[in-house]
């Protein structure tokens, strides 16, 4: 009489099992941690302005850091996608945010480059978090 199977299942078919979450957790954990270090990255680039580049080094330092979060969330995100079966586009979005970071290490005394990749990568970590902790994120494709 009613029908309880879910609507995004094909009949004759068991129902798809969510991403593993370990690894969805993990590929979490590595968002969070990018977003921390883009935070922490762009809270000393204004105190290097406000402080006549006392603080430069330890921007140059927190880049390099972000460099290192964005492999380890290419390498969680292809997890998700390839054996997790999850979605794809958090690798490919990944993988843009390494580049625009490699982007801002190689733009670093062109500011009318380096200001607009730095926000391209806070728009790029905000999708991810808000992506990375949605239900959506658990479904399988």
């Amino acid at each position: 009489m009613y029908d309880t199977a879910p609507q995004d299942a094909r009949p004759g078919t068991a129902p798809a099992k969510p991403v593993p979450a370990g690894l969805l957790y993990t590929l979490r954990v590595a968002i969070v941690a990018q977003a921390v270090t883009l935070v922490v990255t762009a809270s000393l680039a204004g105190q290097s302005v406000s402080t006549d580049g006392a603080m430069g080094e330890a921007h140059v330092m927190a880049g390099m850091l972000v460099h290192l979060v964005a492999l380890v969330q290419i390498i969680c995100a292809v997890l998700v996608w390839r054996p997790g079966r999850g979605a794809g586009w958090p690798a490919l979005v990944s993988f843009g945010l390494f580049l625009v970071g490699m982007a801002q290490h190689f733009t670093w005394e062109l500011l009318s480059a380096h200001v607009p990749n730095g926000v391209i990568l806070f728009g790029l970590i905000t999708a991810m978090l808000l992506w990375a902790w949605s239900p959506g994120a658990s479904r399988r494709r």
